[in-house]
């Protein structure tokens, strides 16, 4: 049981910035322009949640849930989120900045990443069966030993990686993307 609850809370323009909050559940809940830099909200509970604008350049969420938690125009610049809880693990960008950020060995599947910047973003180990990149820059983002089965990439744009180091049956790329995956081959691609 968490020590604090909020339950259809709206929270706006809090500044979280180098604090640490744990052990709050917080249930469908609205996080509109806080800034979370440099946070530790480790050891929470988000659920059904929603954090639209909000700041979290290298928070931490160690042990945090995230179960169908949706961030929309946010910056999660540098945020792992390996060490976040597995259990009901449900998350969606949209209009999202995630460089440099970590879903190592996360389940991510059928997630939606829209109009996203996930520039060397680490999907290493990563189960993202049916998860869609919609206009997403992928620029020298990390894809080994991934599940990319059903994936789609179609609008996707800047990614390279090797096939043969992922499951990828019925992966949906474009032509102009197919660069990207014979990138190892040397070959010239007109």
């Amino acid at each position: 049981m968490r020590e604090k609850f909020y339950e259809n809370e709206k929270f706006t323009n809090i500044n979280y910035s180098g604090q640490k909050v744990t052990q709050t559940e917080f249930d469908n809940c609205i996080f509109q322009d806080c800034d979370f830099t440099n946070a530790d909200f480790s050891d929470n509970d988000f659920i059904d949640c929603r954090f639209e604008n909000c700041n979290f350049a290298v928070a931490k969420m160690n042990g945090s849930g995230l179960k169908e938690v949706h961030f929309v125009g946010c910056k999660l610049i540098g945020l792992d989120f390996e060490p976040c809880s597995a259990f009901l693990f449900a998350v969606s960008f949209k209009s999202c900045v995630l460089d440099y950020s970590s879903f190592f060995g996360k389940k991510l599947k059928n997630t939606r990443f829209v109009e996203c910047s996930l520039k060397e973003v680490d999907f290493s180990t990563t189960d993202l069966s049916g998860a869609l990149f919609g206009n997403c820059d992928l620029s020298m983002a990390v894809f080994k030993q991934c599940n990319l089965e059903k994936t789609d990439f179609r609008t996707a744009y800047n990614y390279a990686f090797d096939p043969e180091q992922n499951r990828m049956k019925k992966a949906r790329f474009s032509v102009s993307g197919l660069a990207g995956l014979l990138g190892k081959y040397n070959i010239e691609i007109e």
